[in-house]
């Protein structure tokens, strides 16, 4: 019998992000609410001779030809830090559920993933915090992706603040199919010292009052991303406009987009009438963990 491990990678989304400064190495300081669903990559296990990554799922295309893959560098991250703790060799089958280069996470949630995977196999059962070193060194999404979890991030991503009494809602995601680099948004960004998130307005008790504080924050990178992208403008107004929608934006550096929505029917009927008006998009429901 092959033993396997499983382990989800769910899409991040930013619900706001507001660039606050820029740091003298380069980095970019940010404040971010972020949130995940239920629709994510999966990674899978199982024992080999040699460490491997084997891509499926219907943008595993996507990923092919790339000279090194975040998931393989997770695990070579890992296994220089704890020696001998893991099989000789594992095949990870990482199914690409997920657009590429989407600004919901991707391959950082693939990453984070990888170094959940690797603590359960390996049976350390590190605190998520003794990973956190690891997955700020493989990139600056990847330590919210390892929480996978509700949160207020800030500094370059590496500071979390969850919010365990923050209700689940409806999504609908939706991408023009066209990958966005982030390093290029940011390139294109001119004001990089704008005004925090009002933490201490927020009102979380339910989705309408979370819309209507979130109507007082931004994501910065949106208009940078439009210069680059201009259906994502037709794309928000169209998403907008649907029934039950509470609040369309942009998430990370784009070019995916939410709604948000009170009930799944509506959401479902959002997202069938908006496949209809964009047919060449990619377009998906789902609710956050």
């Amino acid at each position: 019998m092959t033993v396997e491990w499983l382990e989800p990678a769910p899409a991040k989304i930013n619900l706001a992000l507001h660039i606050v400064g820029q740091r003298s190495n380069g980095y970019h300081e940010l404040e971010s609410l972020c949130v995940f669903t239920e629709l994510c990559d999966e990674l899978t296990a199982t024992p080999a001779d040699k460490d491997e990554v084997e891509l499926t799922g219907p943008f595993g295309n996507a990923l092919r030809g790339e000279r090194s893959n975040i998931v393989l560098k997770a695990l070579t991250l890992f296994r220089t830090r704890f020696p001998d703790k893991l099989p000789p060799g594992l095949k990870i089958e990482l199914d690409k559920a997920l657009p590429v280069a989407a600004g919901i996470g991707g391959g950082s949630a693939d990453a984070a993933a990888m170094l959940r995977l690797a603590n359960r196999i390996s049976g350390l059962n590190l605190d998520l915090n003794d990973l956190m070193g690891m997955a700020l060194e493989l990139g600056a999404d990847v330590p919210m992706c390892l929480l996978s979890r509700t949160a207020f991030v800030s500094g370059v991503g590496e500071q979390l603040t969850p919010i365990p009494e923050f209700p689940t809602f409806q999504m609908v995601l939706a991408n023009p199919g066209k990958a966005v680099s982030t390093a290029e948004i940011f390139r294109k960004l001119v004001d990089k010292d704008n005004p925090p998130i009002q933490r201490d307005a927020a009102d979380f008790a339910h989705i309408s009052a979370i819309a209507m504080w979130l109507e007082g924050t931004r994501n910065d990178l949106q208009k940078p991303a439009i210069e680059h992208v201009p259906e994502i403008t037709d794309m928000l107004a169209d998403l907008g406009q649907q029934k039950g929608c509470l609040l369309s934006r942009m998430s990370g550096s784009g070019a995916t987009i939410f709604g948000l929505f009170g009930t799944a029917g509506e959401a479902m009927l959002a997202a069938q009438s908006f496949r209809k008006n964009w047919p060449q998009a990619w377009v998906a429901q789902s609710a956050t963990l």
